[in-house]
């Protein structure tokens, strides 16, 4: 039988496994940091709830995390249903992202791409379209890491095979990234 503690239980125990990723965690923080100082731009993708989580953490950066700053570029993938349903159409599914990136990315720039799987076919087809267009790639995924894993420069495999907890864990590592680049940012604004 399930119940509250059983979930906060298991939350606690993925997010403390976090900490042995924090290196990982602020490497993701740099590469996003480098590539908006550098006037790249970062695209997020992801399917369902990973979707949701690729249009939040933009949001974080085009609008703000907590500290006032700059907004910088930053875009969800996901949020033009016009564009994703013709692709999806006139070519396949998997294809909805790939097709996007490789018209807007370019070197310089940061894709993540996030599947709890690291095996979701739109998404690592993604991946192989970020990384001909010379984009950085950073996946978030869960903890095998999938087909993702070799496809990225970083790939954060969140520690657990709960698709719930490593949403959660997506959710902490991205905020934490956030909180690192308003940080610079700031520290960038007083020299």
């Amino acid at each position: 039988m399930t119940n509250v503690r059983t979930h906060l239980a298991e939350h606690a125990a993925a997010v403390a496994k976090l900490d042995s990723m924090s290196q990982q965690i602020e490497d993701f923080a740099k590469l996003i940091y480098t590539a908006v100082s550098n006037q790249g731009t970062i695209y997020w993708c992801g399917n369902g709830g990973s979707a949701g989580d690729a249009q939040h953490l933009s949001a974080e950066l085009m609008g703000r995390y907590v500290t006032e700053r700059r907004g910088l570029r930053s875009f969800a993938l996901t949020t033009d249903s016009s564009l994703m349903t013709a692709v999806a159409n006139d070519y396949h599914y998997d294809r909805v992202f790939a097709r996007q990136i490789e018209t807007v990315a370019r070197a310089g720039d940061v894709v993540v791409v996030i599947s709890t799987s690291g095996n979701s076919s739109n998404i690592v087809a993604a991946a192989v379209a970020a990384r001909a267009s010379g984009a950085t790639v950073v996946g978030l995924t869960g903890a095998s890491g999938g087909k993702l894993r070799e496809l990225c420069s970083l790939c954060l495999c969140a520690p657990s095979t709960v698709t719930a907890r490593i949403q959660e864990c997506h959710g902490l590592i991205g905020h934490i990234a956030c909180a690192l680049i308003d940080a610079w940012i700031a520290a960038e604004m007083k020299e």
